[in-house]
C-alpha cells in the first residue's frame, strides 16, 4: 500500500522512482492560493488514481484552513468523497505534529483523535514535521497514527542558514528512524537545496537510514529537475511532482519532464503519458476559473534563495496583499523576510514559523517601522 522499507522489505536500490502527486495539495495551494474546490477536483479523480502515482497528496497543509475560511468546505467531506473515486492510491496527508492542520499547538488527546479520524476517513501516510525541526513536537502524532494504522512519514525541514548542514540533517533523520519512521522526507519547502547539495545529502542519507527516502521541494528557484535528477542519481527512492499545468515555480516539478528525462533507466516509472496528458489538460482549462488568485509571484524567482519564503506560502502572501490593495509592495515585504528571520534567529521558514516571520514582516513594512507592530505569536 504505501513505503517499503528494510523493516517491510525494502525495494532494491535501482527499482522505480516512486512518484507522489501534489496537485491537489501543494499544486493548487501553490498557485491558487489553496483556493481548488472538491468539485473541480472530482472529475479527474478517477484519471489520477489511475495515472500510476505511488501516493497522492490530497490534505492537510493549509487545505484544512482554506477549505473552511475561504470556499465554505468540508475538508472531511472532500477526504471522504475523494477517497470513494480514488480507492486504488494510498492518500498521504501533511501534519505539522502537535499544530495538527493549526497554528498552535494541541493537547495530545485532540492530536489522538484527530489521526484516528484522519485514519478511518482514508488517510493511509501521515507526513508529520515540526517548524523548528523540534522532535519532541512529534512523539504524539507518531505514537497515534502507528496506534491507528497509518504510515509514519517522519520529516525534517530542509533550510539554509550558517548553523544548517547536510551533517545536521543527517542526524535528524536517524532520529526520525529511531522514533519509528516508516520513511524519511526531506521537506525542501522553498526550494533552496541545490543540486549537487542534493546528492550530497541524499548519498549520506542512504548510508546512514534503512527506511525509504523521499525528497519535497519547490521549484522557485528553478534548480528542482535538476535537483530531483542529482538525488535520483544518489539513490532517493521517492518525490514530489505536480501534474505540468499546475507545475514549476512556485509547485513542484512536472512529472511528464521527470518520467520523460527516466524513460528507458532502471527507475524509469513507465506512466502512461496519454493519461497524464488528459489530466494536464483538465487542470489547464480548470486553472482559467481561478485567475483571481494567480500573481505574479508564483513563478520562478531565483531571489528565493535570499528571502526563502516556501512555495505553498507565496500565493497566500500575495492574495492577501492584494485584499489590503498593498499588493505593490510584496518585493518590499519579500526583502524584509530575511531580516526578520535573522532577527529571529534563523528557523526554517514553513508553517508556522513562516507565517509567523512573514506576517511580522508585512507589519514591518506597511506601518513604515521595524516591530512597531508585534504579533502576540512575535512575542511569544
Amino acid at each position: 500500500m504505501a513505503y517499503s522499507s528494510k523493516k517491510v522489505g525494502l525495494k532494491p536500490l535501482q527499482s522505480p522512482v516512486q512518484f507522489m502527486d501534489t496537485t491537489l495539495r501543494d499544486g493548487h495551494q501553490s498557485h491558487l492560493a489553496t483556493r481548488l474546490k472538491l468539485e473541480d477536483m472530482l472529475p479527474i479523480a478517477e484519471k489520477i488514481d489511475r495515472a500510476g502515482y505511488s501516493f497522492i497528496e490530497m490534505w492537510g497543509g493549509a487545505t484544512f484552513d482554506a477549505a473552511i475560511r475561504y470556499l465554505r468546505e468540508d475538508p472531511w467531506e472532500r477526504l471522504r468523497e475523494l477517497k470513494k473515486v480514488m480507492p486504488n492510491t494510498p492518500f498521504q496527508m501533511l501534519l505539522r505534529g502537535q499544530n495538527l492542520v493549526g497554528y498552535r499547538h494541541y493537547a495530545d488527546d485532540v492530536v489522538e483523535r484527530f489521526i484516528d479520524r484522519a485514519v478511518v476517513n482514508g488517510i493511509d501516510v501521515f507526513r508529520i514535521f515540526d517548524a523548528l525541526n523540534d522532535l519532541r513536537n512529534l512523539k504524539t502524532s507518531f505514537r497515534a497514527a502507528m496506534k491507528y494504522g497509518g504510515k509514519v512519514q517522519g520529516t525534517f525541514c530542509y533550510t539554509v542558514s550558517r548553523f544548517h548542514n547536510n551533517d545536521l540533517f543527517v542526524e535528524l533523520a536517524k532520529r526520525l528512524e529511531d522514533m519509528g519512521s516508516d520513511s524519511i522526507c526531506v521537506k525542501d519547502m522553498a526550494g533552496l537545496l541545490a543540486p549537487y547539495d542534493a546528492f550530497d545529502l541524499i548519498s549520506k542519507l542512504k548510508e546512514e537510514i534503512s527506511v525509504p527516502i523521499h525528497l519535497h521541494t519547490h521549484d522557485t528557484s528553478a534548480m528542482a529537475v535538476a535537483c530531483y535528477v542529482k538525488a535520483i542519481e544518489a539513490g532517493v527512492d521517492a518525490i514530489d511532482t505536480a501534474i505540468s499545468s499546475m507545475a514549476s515555480g512556485t509547485s513542484q516539478p512536472p512529472v511528464e519532464t521527470i518520467a520523460r528525462i527516466l524513460e528507458g533507466s532502471e527507475r524509469d516509472p513507465k506512466f502512461d503519458m496519454l493519461l497524464l496528458a488528459e489530466i494536464a489538460d483538465f487542470f489547464k482549462e480548470t486553472r482559467l476559473k481561478y485567475s483571481a488568485f494567480e500573481s505574479d509571484y508564483t513563478g520562478v524567482d531565483p531571489r528565493v534563495l535570499i528571502y526563502q519564503i516556501p512555495g505553498g506560502m507565496t500565493s497566500n502572501l500575495a492574495s492577501q496583499l492584494a485584499e489590503q490593495q498593498a499588493l505593490h509592495r510584496m518585493q518590499d515585504v519579500l526583502d524584509e523576510v530575511p531580516r526578520v528571520r535573522e532577527d529571529f534567529g534563523y528557523p526554517p521558514l514553513v508553517t508556522p514559523a513562516s507565517q509567523i516571520v512573514g506576517t511580522q514582516a508585512t507589519l514591518n513594512v506597511l506601518t513604515g517601522e521595524r516591530y512597531k507592530v508585534i504579533t502576540s505569536e512575535t512575542s511569544n
